[in-house]
């Protein structure tokens, strides 16, 4: 599925990278600065080739040259002072050729200089940017990660804030030193002849009039080329992360074919918008040459008739030809900078995304749940005009075991994500002791729970940190009492680093049933007030369920108890079960009521205890052998 905020912004993103690049302000300066006079370093070198033309010619014989223009009165006020032309030549050469050493020296010192400071101010953009995108990306509402794929997101992280950091420093930095060295040699040659630096000039308007048509364009082609490399990210996590089924199943060749049908893809629009790109280097290497031939042509008029000397000519060709090099880099800019603007703009569509449940202006702090959660007509839907929940009411008061049964895609895990604020309902409010949860901060109601889910989340972490992960700074002993009660300790403390033990991408070197006890141990070590069981015990293996049932009675006592149950035989003591179909609640009371009722509840109690033996179980009966779920029902 493409996000929905994939598009073409048609507000420059420029205003926004300005506030980013400020805090590295000062290094920005000192960057500045150093490029500033590493330009005006650089054209002093081409200027020190007339003193030493001149002193060339003049040891040779060859006729004197009168100070005549700004170039001349510059140089009498700077080289002429200690080099004296008119005197050894090889005197004045030698000190000539130190001066160019010299000057090689320093410009050279504010190279490295401006070098570094970029890459301070580039890196420190980068860091800063990815803080931020992380920031946001975690904060974003379930219904975001819902409809978009992972690898879209990841490639903000990637791939797009590489191209950004490109534009953001060494793109644009790389115009600010051309616009700075364009500008120097430009006096440099004014003050040498005027006429001349005009003719020069010809050639920068035919450039940047070329590249005008190509900037769109290349715009389009890059939007379509970052498209498809968050694609291509996406269809490798996606392939990855379904390694197993795709091994099962023997479709190792198609995935192939998939992934060689995006990349081929991907090669193609990528060398279509190279191709345009590819045409900066000759087309303005070109036009740089018939620059050139007219400076030559109109520069030897000009020494002939008197009006420039023929020092000054040298001088003059060199800066021309070292003024086409900045100019190259102005106009590839436009087509250069393409990714990195196309990067910026999806970078701020991300950033842009609004926040579907946000703490309300003046949300109330809450430090604990004194008596009950009342649901009070709720309804709610992922999409317009399908609604998952319709006219929801019960109250659960604190302490009690409230049970939620039904067929899959009845509702059940989406009532509790409403009771989290995962999402806000469309209708109707649920009250936690009398408040509208949504008048309450987010982070303080989620505090008030502990959720284990089927699905068992567990980092590329050690055991240790993974069982802490909800309760920061809590001492090992904690943890060690949190594991030994979910009945985990002998397990890990059997594994080659104990606790330290690295769990895996999501837990991978455990077991089902492990990694299900080190979220249960993860649950205990909460101690929250609020628990939710989302068929917590369904990966636990026969041999430790009964235990972990048992620990997990003792942390039922006191608090209110969500159990989104798919087994009846884990739920038959709940203080309420609420049964529900199609998003509604039809039945609800303890289990001896909706036996008697005979509705849905009792068929699937049928359907289930059909000649199956059971045992005791914390939570009423435990069957000995594996039933079908009501997810199959």
């Amino acid at each position: 599925m493409k996000p929905n905020w994939d598009h073409s912004r048609s507000i420059s993103p420029v205003p926004r990278i300005v506030p980013l690049m400020t805090p590295h302000g000062a290094f920005l300066v000192l960057a500045s600065v150093s490029a500033f006079l590493f330009a005006v370093l650089d054209a002093w070198v081409y200027v020190l080739l007339i003193p030493f033309v001149e002193t060339l010619f003049s040891s040779s014989g060859g006729p004197g040259f009168a100070s005549a223009t700004g170039m001349d009165r510059l140089l009498d006020a700077t080289v002429y002072q200690w080099v004296d032309i008119a005197g050894d030549p090889l005197v004045a050469i030698g000190r000539i050729i130190a001066l160019i050493i010299l000057v090689f020296l320093i410009k050279n010192i504010f190279h490295f200089s401006r070098t570094y400071f970029v890459a301070r101010v580039e890196q420190g953009v980068s860091r800063d940017l990815r803080n931020q995108i992380y920031g946001h990306l975690i904060s974003l509402d379930l219904s975001f990660f819902n409809r978009t794929r992972l690898g879209q997101v990841v490639s903000r992280l990637t791939t797009e804030v590489e191209q950004f950091r490109r534009l953001v420093t060494t793109e644009l930095f790389k115009l600010l030193s051309a616009s700075l060295e364009f500008s120097i040699a430009v006096i440099a040659m004014v003050l040498i002849s005027w006429q001349l630096t005009a003719a020069a000039f010809v050639v920068v308007p035919l450039t940047m009039i070329f590249w005008g048509p190509l900037v769109g364009v290349l715009r389009k082609l890059d939007h379509s080329v970052l498209d498809l490399g968050g694609d291509i990210t996406a269809h490798i996590q996606e392939t990855l992360s379904g390694i197993r089924l795709v091994k099962s199943s023997s479709s190792e060749k198609r995935e192939r074919e998939r992934f060689s049908g995006l990349t081929g893809e991907y090669f193609r629009r990528f060398m279509r918008a190279e191709f345009v790109r590819a045409l900066a280097p000759p087309l303005t290497e070109l036009l740089a040459a018939a620059g050139t031939v007219v400076i030559l042509w109109l520069g030897a008029r000009f020494v002939v008739a008197g009006e420039v000397t023929g020092p000054e000519f040298v001088g003059f060709l060199g800066l021309s030809v070292k003024l086409y090099s900045p100019v190259k880099n102005v106009a590839k800019f436009p087509a250069i900078a393409q990714p990195g603007l196309v990067a910026a703009e999806r970078i701020f569509d991300f950033l842009d995304i609004p926040h579907e449940v946000s703490d309300a202006s003046g949300a109330r702090s809450i430090r604990g749940f004194e008596s009950a959660i009342n649901f009070e007509d709720v309804s709610f839907s992922y999409r317009r005009g399908e609604p998952v929940l319709r006219g929801i009411s019960f109250q659960a008061s604190r302490g009690d075991v409230i049970a939620l049964v039904g067929p899959s895609g009845s509702g059940k895990s989406t009532l509790v994500d409403l009771l989290v604020r995962f999402f806000d309902v469309d209708a109707g409010c649920i009250m936690l002791d009398g408040l509208d949860i949504r008048q309450l901060r987010i982070e303080d109601l989620r505090s008030l729970f502990a959720i284990v889910s089927q699905d068992t989340v567990l980092f590329h972490d050690t055991v240790s940190s993974n069982i802490g992960y909800g309760r920061p700074g809590a001492s090992h002993s904690d943890i060690v009492a949190a594991a030994s009660a979910a009945y985990a300790h002998d397990f890990i403390t059997e594994m080659p680093g104990g606790y330290d033990t690295i769990v895996g991408e999501r837990g991978v070197e455990l077991s089902g049933g492990e990694r299900q006890r080190v979220a249960i141990a993860r649950a205990l070590l909460m101690n929250r007030p609020i628990l939710v069981l989302d068929e917590a015990m369904s990966s636990v293996d026969p041999a430790a369920e009964r235990a972990i049932q048992e620990a997990t009675s003792h942390l039922m006592v006191g608090r209110t108890v969500f159990v989104i149950a798919h087994r009846i035989s884990t739920i038959l003591n709940a203080n309420k079960i609420l049964v529900m179909d199609k998003g509604e609640i039809i039945e609800q009371g303890d289990h001896g009521t909706l036996i008697a009722k005979a509705g849905l509840y009792r068929r699937l109690y049928d359907l289930q205890f059909n000649e199956v033996d059971l045992v005791e179980s914390p939570f009423g009966l435990r069957m000995t052998s594996d039933l079908p779920s009501m997810g199959n029902y």
